[in-house]
């Protein structure tokens, strides 16, 4: 079973869509986040929600 960690970003309701669009897109490429989940408020604005899979690596053993 895969772990993740997650993390929560808010996006006030005085950001475009586009300008949304970019900073996800910045979280995903040089973060290796993934959407997990965006809720839009009824204020207008985005609460989003990311995750990234942890990686674990086995202690070599000589």
């Amino acid at each position: 079973m895969p772990e993740y960690e997650f993390v929560d970003v808010y996006v006030p309701r005085g950001v475009s869509r586009k300008e949304t669009a970019r900073l996800l897109t910045d979280h995903a490429e040089y973060g290796h986040w993934e959407l997990y989940r965006l809720s839009l408020l009824r204020d207008g604005s985005r609460r989003v929600r990311l995750r990234r899979r942890i990686i674990r690596q086995a202690r070599a053993t000589w």
